[in-house]
């Protein structure tokens, strides 16, 4: 590994652990010739997974931008922000190994919708809002209807 700072390629390795849950390994390592002691990073090299957008567009799939929807469908809602990490962390995971490398904003909107069902129900509607395009009121208390009666049929 190329030194940053005198820019040798012999380096050893002082010490290496698991990182981002076991999915990179970290390296210690020490230049050879100028001592210097640097980080770096091993992680496996991922397809691009690719989302087909509703009017056929393609575009690689961007955890930042399925985190920043779950956050703002659970605006001023007591849920800590590790939990939507987490959700947006499983979704790609499982987007992953369900997908070979293309996958529908419809399909990624199910998912989401499913696991938003059981974390928060106001963020659930928000979030639904926007993905399900709701035409107008009534389609909208009809989902409101559904969710209530399924929520009904688990408890009772």
């Amino acid at each position: 590994m190329k030194c940053p700072c005198c820019g040798e390629q012999d380096s050893r390795v002082l010490d290496s652990r698991p990182a981002q849950e076991g999915s990179a390994v970290r390296r210690r390592r020490e230049c050879g010739r100028c001592g210097n002691r640097f980080t770096t990073m091993e992680k496996i090299e991922e397809e691009p997974l690719v989302v087909i957008k509703r009017d056929g567009r393609r575009e690689l799939y961007d955890g930042a931008k399925i985190l920043k929807g779950l956050i703002l469908a659970g605006q001023k809602r007591d849920i800590p922000f590790s939990t939507w990490q987490q959700l947006a962390d499983n979704l790609e995971r499982e987007l992953r190994s369900r997908y070979t490398r293309e996958v529908t904003a419809d399909q990624i909107g199910d998912i989401i919708l499913n696991r938003l069902r059981e974390i928060d129900e106001v963020a659930y509607v928000r979030f639904a809002s926007v993905f399900r395009q709701f035409p107008d009121v009534d389609a909208f208390k009809a989902e409101l209807e559904k969710m209530i009666s399924q929520k009904e049929k688990s408890s009772g």
